[in-house]
C-alpha cells in the first residue's frame, strides 16, 4: 500500500464507490462476504487498494494545505511546478493560534514584531502525491485556500 487505509468512517462515507469497486473487480457483495471470511488477507489487499485509489484521486486535486500549530501556521500552495510556503511564527508565548481568542490576538496584530513571516517553495520530488501525502501525515489539512491567499496578497 502506497499511502494508509482509510477509516472505517471513511469507507463507511464511501460504501457506494466501494461496491462500483469491487464490480470493477467481478466481485459480488456476496463474495465479499465470502472472502471476508475465507481469504481474509485478500479482503485486506482489495482495501488497501481501494484506499489508494481514493488517496491518488484527492491528492492530484489538492491546491491547498494549512498545517497551525500554538504558534505557527504553514500554508502551502501546491502548484503544479512546486510546493509554495508561507510560515507564520507568533514571538508571543501567551498566544495559542488553534484558540479563537489566539487567532483574535493574530489578526489585530499580524503586522507587529510579534509576529515573523517567512516564504518558500520547494520544487516536488519524483512522486508529486507523494509529497502531499506527506504533509498531511505531518498534520496538515486540505483546505480551500484562504488564508493562504491573503498572506499572499499581504506580503506579496
Amino acid at each position: 500500500m502506497k499511502y494508509s487505509r482509510l477509516s472505517k468512517e471513511q469507507f463507511e462515507e464511501l460504501h457506494q464507490e466501494f461496491i462500483n469497486f469491487l464490480a470493477t473487480q467481478s466481485i459480488t457483495a456476496e463474495e465479499w462476504t465470502t472472502l471476508k471470511k475465507e481469504k481474509p488477507e485478500v479482503a485486506e489487499e482489495e482495501l488497501d487498494v481501494f484506499s489508494d485509489l481514493i488517496w491518488e484521486g484527492v491528492l492530484s486535486k489538492v491546491k491547498y494545505l494549512e498545517n497551525i500549530s500554538e504558534r505557527h501556521m504553514h500554508l502551502f500552495e501546491l502548484t503544479d511546478k512546486e510546493m509554495k510556503l508561507i510560515s507564520v511564527k507568533i514571538l508571543n508565548p501567551e498566544i495559542d493560534l488553534r484558540t479563537k481568542v489566539g487567532f483574535g490576538w493574530f489578526k489585530r496584530n499580524f503586522q507587529s514584531d510579534f509576529v515573523e513571516y517567512l516564504t518558500a517553495s520547494k520544487a516536488y520530488s519524483d512522486d508529486k502525491n507523494q509529497d502531499k501525502f506527506d504533509l498531511i501525515q505531518q498534520g496538515a489539512t486540505i483546505t480551500k485556500g484562504e488564508l493562504y491567499q491573503w498572506f499572499d496578497e499581504i506580503i506579496g
